[in-house]
């Protein structure tokens, strides 16, 4: 398994994480410690979860499951030092955590004790917020996102706050580094700028989806990172199983995402499927297996730390880990390129 070095060497993670989002709804605690002991053997070493999961669906009352099911194994195998630890405090939310309230200094205190508590550990390697308080344009917000109402002493004195609850934290030894999720290139270099001013942790990760079918962090974000030693975090690689293939042809398997989300939050578009037939075109053309391209091409990127990905079954968990070498050639990347240029942004 290949290795990535994030916080200037500080921290060492495998090119590939274990997404947890399902271990608690989707997957049993006896299923999530399988999918945890397999990944190890297959030299994966990190593993993302968040104080918000499980999803499909999110409730409140099972929030904080997937934190749970990866203490009991810390518990259970006593290999807390294997494992490089990720979760997340969730932003304004529809209800799911504290009413709806999202993250400020006070409640970065609460929320890293409540999940070294579900964790079972006394420190978290990376501590990230899920999504901005001002806003972001992740989950498909990009096609009406309007920034304008943000009012930019309200944020910078918002990452003001939660920069001195992460001096707190660090100093304390409960979190090794701090990141993002859903943040953009200009957020990010906010957090960057306010940090050195402080001499509070800088952003290590900016964790956003990245796919074969979304490549938004291509430009702005991939140039901040590139200059200022962040690295992206990729989640949804397989764009929710779309670039599988299992979904061609109106297909919706019983139990499988698309069942239980209609629509997979605004991926389903017409384009979307024909740039799905697109990137199985190219896999075919080389003999690859769809989910090893499209993995192995986030894997790939110059600006990525690790690429996501979860798993419902033992049997999914196999073959991305069949997979988990593959280099693309020259030839493979042109096809890419050219399937790309045919389907940008397909939803």
């Amino acid at each position: 398994m290949q290795m990535n070095k994030l916080a200037g060497g500080k921290l060492e993670v495998s090119a590939l994480c274990l997404g947890s989002m399902l271990w608690g709804s989707t997957n049993t605690e006896a299923e999530g410690h399988a999918q945890i002991d397999m990944s190890l053997d297959h030299g994966i070493n990190f593993i993302d979860t968040a104080e918000m999961y499980p999803v499909n669906p999110i409730k409140a009352e099972a929030c904080g499951r997937s934190e749970e099911v990866i203490g009991s194994w810390i518990a259970k195998s006593g290999r807390r030092s294997d494992v490089v630890v990720a979760t997340k405090v969730s932003g304004d939310n529809p209800g799911w955590k504290r009413g709806g309230k999202g993250y400020t200094g006070a409640i970065i205190h609460e929320a890293v004790d409540d999940s070294l508590t579900k964790l079972n550990t006394d420190y978290i390697d990376l501590y990230q917020t899920h999504w901005p308080i001002r806003g972001s344009y992740a989950f498909r917000q990009n096609w009406t996102f309007d920034p304008s109402g943000q009012n930019r002493d309200e944020v910078e004195a918002h990452m003001r706050d939660v920069l001195s609850a992460m001096i707190d934290v660090v100093k304390a030894g409960k979190v090794r580094h701090f990141g993002l999720s859903n943040e953009s290139a200009w957020g990010t270099a906010q957090w960057l700028r306010i940090a050195r001013d402080m001499g509070a942790p800088e952003v290590i990760s900016v964790q956003n989806e990245y796919s074969l079918m979304n490549r938004l962090a291509d430009t702005d974000l991939a140039e901040l990172c590139m200059n200022e030693d962040v690295r992206i975090l990729s989640y949804s690689p397989l764009a929710t199983g779309l670039l599988t293939g299992k979904y061609q042809g109106n297909a919706v398997p019983k139990g499988s995402r698309l069942d239980l989300s209609p629509g997979l939050g605004g991926r389903c578009t017409p384009r979307a499927f024909d740039a799905v037939d697109a990137y199985l075109a190219v896999a075919k053309k080389h003999g690859l297996d769809p989910v090893h391209l499209a993995l192995a091409f986030s894997v790939s990127r110059p600006f990525m730390g690790s690429t996501i990905f979860g798993a419902s079954s033992m049997e999914q968990l196999t073959r991305v880990l069949d997979g988990k070498d593959l280099t693309l050639s020259a030839e493979v990347l042109k096809d890419i390129d050219l399937a790309h240029r045919a389907h940008p942004m397909p939803f």
